[in-house]
């Protein structure tokens, strides 16, 4: 996964996934403009593993969290870029920096399929784990990126067995996926919710709040109640 090289860099003219466009408008008699990008909704599922006891996330190469990092620690390198140019970025960073930990998830681009039936597809596809529309528990939706896209993300939440899992996982190659599936101990979510040290999607800390609030007090009571 963390293979990267030849690095290069090129301002982006056509893209399957982003549309830039501007919105020109009038607020309160003033006359405004905003910048924004439309983009593909979305689907998370947080993974509870009840076998194991562990939450189920992905590991990927997230390139803009590393060009982020680049321009964090060289911003020259934005700064003399033009529309013509093309890149090649010279002493690049380890690849580590744009690598992350995130929900299963996936964008919502089958119109013939429900939120839900997207859903299970990404879990057999990143996870391995083989579940249904009835295995899945709609938490929430949000908007995301609300400055830049606005998209939609619907949560979903998934318990599963060591006995559902038909294959590793790791997403599709075909489709440039390269996907780690990483298990967090129960006893440790919180601990690395919060670990700034170990990069992660706010999705990632909001669902194992949502799971403290929401599931662990009847998994406690379930202990209890058993002999």
């Amino acid at each position: 996964m963390e293979a990267i090289e030849d690095l290069a860099f090129k301002p982006c003219t056509s893209s399957l996934y982003l549309r830039p466009f501007r919105l020109c408008y009038r607020q309160n008699g003033t006359e405004k403009f905003w910048d924004f990008m439309r983009t593909h909704d979305s689907v998370s599922i947080l993974i509870f593993n009840t076998s194991r006891q562990c939450f189920v996330v992905v590991k990927q190469f997230r390139p803009a969290v590393y060009m982020c990092e680049v321009e964090r620690h060289h911003p020259q390198v934005f700064q003399h870029q033009d529309k013509e140019s093309f890149s090649r970025l010279e002493d690049p960073l380890p690849a580590v920096v744009g690598v992350t930990y995130e929900l299963c998830a996936g964008i919502v681009d089958k119109p013939d399929l429900s939120l839900e039936e997207i859903a299970c597809g990404e879990v057999l596809e990143e996870c391995g784990y083989r579940v249904s529309v009835t295995d899945l528990r709609r938490i929430t939706s949000y908007r995301s990126g609300v400055g830049v896209t606005g998209s939609r993300q619907t949560l979903f939440y998934a318990e599963v067995t060591d006995q559902m899992r038909t294959s590793e996982g790791g997403g599709q190659p075909e489709e440039g996926e390269l996907i780690e599936v990483v298990e967090i101990p129960l006893e440790d979510c919180m601990k690395f919710a919060y670990d700034e040290t170990l990069p992660k999607t706010m999705g990632v800390i909001f669902s194992f709040m949502w799971f403290q609030n929401n599931i662990a007090p009847k998994l406690q009571k379930n202990k209890i109640k058993t002999p």
